[in-house]
């Protein structure tokens, strides 16, 4: 086959075949599709679009780009993947409250992207906390334990990676049809039987407005399930941060304080309980969504959830008594800043890119690819919509290294917030479900 050939029809609008498609996606890992063809291809699905076949024939391509991986183990293999947003440490506590319901998750995870936080940046503010597992303890700790979160391996999707590092850099990184493919097919090489998507939706998220979460959410539950996955989508609020706090040990602490039930957090425990619920109705562990829901909430309340974190803290080498010290074992920030607001009134709205912008600036997360991540810093005690302030009173804080860093992030959080005289609308924190 020819590379400039693929190219060329879908230049012209005429989707590739599937075997097409393959050829290319192997091209892409092997190296024989160079760069600017790869740009081109790119450019050329962006603009003209792959259609519903050809987004399942890219993303079955390029999860057989590399290694597949097959389990052999007595209970479902399911996963939840988010699209990105700030405070949203839903995977902490999903992942051992999926193991404590009988579910395995192997879950496979990403480091923070522009504006939105990592699963693994936080993960790694716990001390000693290996994020780098072969695949022999990977594979150990999902059977003895029923979760790890883990980073992916180089053979995992290998034509999912190079393509990105073309997207990212030739203007493509908008397109459906690719962003779909780039997900799942990660995902899938995971060998999962069951699949919930948190779609996230509003200013902290990638998909600004509802209508183009609900069409990525239709291209990944669609294009999931004729790969052969069962596959459901949440679109969530994403107009404010979903935890109180945005940064990698303010997370954690977030976390560990709704595991624990020594302060809950209702928005995380919650989009938690309906995600989780979700899964286990596709994955044939309860006979609903509600069914399955109240499975995870009883594995949240009763500990067991947190018994399974600690597990997994300990067995990929973090503290064996986390979940019992865990004040004792996060880092803090040295210098600690009140926000105060700067008018009377309600929180009406929220820039959640702005706000995920400030951490990334003191060091929460990478300005340039290689940076190293200041796990302590970031914000905590963030007001939400609809919450009463006044001038002067504090509507979060900043935690930093230094006290120049600290003034910088406190103005650039007065700017994310607008506050207005009237109460307004509080958005409904799962918006749309889709299946």
């Amino acid at each position: 086959m020819d590379a400039r050939l693929i190219i060329a029809k879908l230049r012209d609008g005429v989707p590739p075949s599937a075997d097409e498609i393959s050829w290319f996606a192997q091209g892409l890992a092997s190296g024989a599709v160079t760069d600017a063809q790869a740009g081109a291809f790119a450019m050329a699905v962006l603009l003209k679009g792959l259609g519903e076949a050809g987004r399942v024939a890219l993303t079955r391509a390029m999860r057989d780009s590399g290694k597949v991986m097959a389990w052999d183990l007595p209970a479902p293999v399911v996963d939840k993947h988010s699209t990105g947003g700030i405070g949203d440490c839903v995977s902490l506590l999903l992942a051992p409250a999926l193991a404590a319901c009988g579910a395995m998750n192997p879950m496979i995870s990403g480091r923070g992207l522009g504006h939105t936080g990592g699963t693994l940046d936080k993960l790694e503010a716990i001390p000693g906390f290996r994020t780098g597992l072969s695949e022999a303890d990977f594979r150990t700790q999902v059977a003895r334990i029923g979760c790890a979160i883990v980073a992916a391996s180089a053979d995992l999707a290998p034509a999912d990676k190079r393509l990105y590092a073309i997207r990212d850099v030739t203007g493509t990184v908008e397109s459906i049809d690719l962003i779909t493919a780039s997900i799942l097919s990660k995902k899938l090489a995971a060998g999962l039987e069951a699949l919930v998507l948190d779609v996230k939706c509003g200013s902290g998220a990638f998909m600004k407005t509802l209508d183009d979460a609900e069409a990525l959410a239709r291209a990944l539950v669609g294009t999931a399930q004729g790969a052969g996955c069962m596959t459901a989508a949440l679109i969530t609020d994403m107009s404010q941060p979903l935890a109180t706090a945005a940064g990698n040990a303010l997370e954690v602490i977030e976390v560990m304080e709704t595991l624990t039930g020594t302060s809950v957090n209702v928005a995380l425990r919650d989009l938690t309980v309906a995600l989780g619920g979700e899964v286990l109705a596709l994955a044939g562990l309860a006979a609903d969504a509600e069914d399955g829901g109240g499975r995870i909430s009883r594995a949240l309340e009763s500990g067991a959830a947190a018994e399974r974190f600690g597990q997994m803290v300990a067995a990929q080498g973090g503290p064996a008594d986390f979940v019992e010290r865990w004040p004792d074992r996060l880092p803090a920030a040295p210098v600690v800043r009140e926000v105060p607001a700067l008018a009377d009134g309600y929180v009406a709205a929220i820039d959640g890119q702005v706000l995920g912008n400030a951490v990334v600036h003191l060091g929460g997360g990478r300005l340039r690819e290689g940076d190293k991540v200041n796990p302590s810093v970031g914000l905590s005690d963030l007001a939400g919509i609809g919450e009463e302030t006044g001038a002067g009173v504090p509507i979060a804080m900043v935690h930093a290294a230094s006290d120049a860093a600290a003034e910088a992030a406190v103005k650039a959080v007065q700017a994310a917030y607008r506050i207005v005289p009237d109460v307004p609308d509080e958005p409904p924190l799962v918006m749309k479900r889709i299946a």
